[in-house]
């Protein structure tokens, strides 16, 4: 049986992998696209970065909120994060290490970026999480489990999004500081579920920190 996502295609940008000497994985919310999600690229273009966005079967990484037991969105979950592991071995074969490797994502994508940080801790590039969190349910504890190597994360949040809790963001921040993130959050009051222009400066700074 194929898993889900196995067959949907990886769309690029920026610099040809097998030229590239960095990568950015970006991962794309729920009924978007992986060409929205790389349009990031546009605003955190570095010489020598390889933008890499998978496109999710069905425009969805999984069926069921982020904040639903994780058994109600598999198998879609743990083929998404399959896709992503398929991805950073495809990167590191081109001879670019973890340490040059970066996960971006908005929504769902960055509670997918979250949790594979999480599930897989090394010493990556860093993470840029747009209005999202790690992936579970909520009022479930959960403690860490390895070193992230002070691997920068940056957070940013709405305090009322409507589908990404606050307390999940805070709980993610945690999380990663407890694995040995660097972790820079930010809480917008009434912002809605975007990306601001401040999360984008952000953003880019974090990358200039590590490219």
């Amino acid at each position: 049986m194929t898993l889900p996502h196995a067959a949907s295609p990886v769309y690029a940008a920026g610099t040809k992998l097998e030229d590239a000497s960095a990568a950015l994985i970006l991962l794309h919310g729920r009924g978007a696209t992986a060409e929205d999600i790389l349009s990031l690229s546009a605003h955190l273009d570095y010489p020598g970065v390889a933008y890499l966005a998978p496109q999710a079967e069905g425009y969805t990484w999984y069926p069921n909120r982020f904040i639903f037991p994780v058994e109600r969105n598999e198998p879609h979950l743990s083929a998404a994060l399959k896709k992503i592991d398929d991805l950073v071995a495809q990167v590191e074969a081109r001879g670019i290490p973890a340490g040059r490797v970066f996960f971006g994502g908005f929504s769902q994508g960055a509670c997918l970026a979250s949790e594979y940080v999480i599930r897989n801790p090394r010493p990556y590039g860093g993470l840029l999480a747009f209005s999202g969190g790690y992936i579970g349910e909520m009022g479930s504890v959960r403690g860490p489990a390895g070193d992230l190597g002070g691997m920068p994360a940056l957070l940013g949040c709405s305090d009322t999004d409507p589908h990404i809790p606050l307390q999940r963001v805070q709980e993610t921040t945690a999380l990663l500081k407890a694995m040995g993130a660097h972790v820079t959050e930010r809480i917008y009051p009434d912002m809605g579920h975007t990306i601001n222009d401040e999360e984008l400066e952000l953003a880019r700074a974090l990358l200039e920190q590590r490219l």
